[in-house]
């Protein structure tokens, strides 16, 4: 189990942990492994040549989502977060652009 969901009992000396399913639904629904693009590629039915496309949608969704922008809301200004949200986004267009011409 990860150190993140380790904890001390209350009034205990030894280590307990947290089952993921006690987090809620949806913490049950996370993998604990990482996807990997080309099975993702063959889930869809795509094929190699189009990995550079997958590989950027997969990382725009997380990388440029509206709940991430509103937790930077709360801790930088407009400007930072609009600068953040276009190197992001140019990151990803090399990547997906990139893999799409090597494969």
């Amino acid at each position: 189990m990860s150190e993140c969901c380790e904890r001390k009992p209350a009034g205990g000396t030894g280590t307990g942990t947290i089952r993921r399913e006690a987090a809620g639904p949806a913490a049950a629904s996370v993998p604990t492994t990482a996807v990997d693009p080309r099975t993702t590629a063959k889930y869809f039915g795509i094929g190699l040549s189009a990995l550079g496309t997958v590989l950027a949608f997969m990382m725009s969704v997380i990388g440029l989502s509206l709940p991430e922008m509103i937790i930077l809301r709360k801790v930088l200004k407009v400007r930072l977060i609009a600068t953040f949200a276009g190197i992001v986004g140019v990151g990803i267009l090399i990547v997906g652009y990139l893999f799409n011409a090597l494969l």
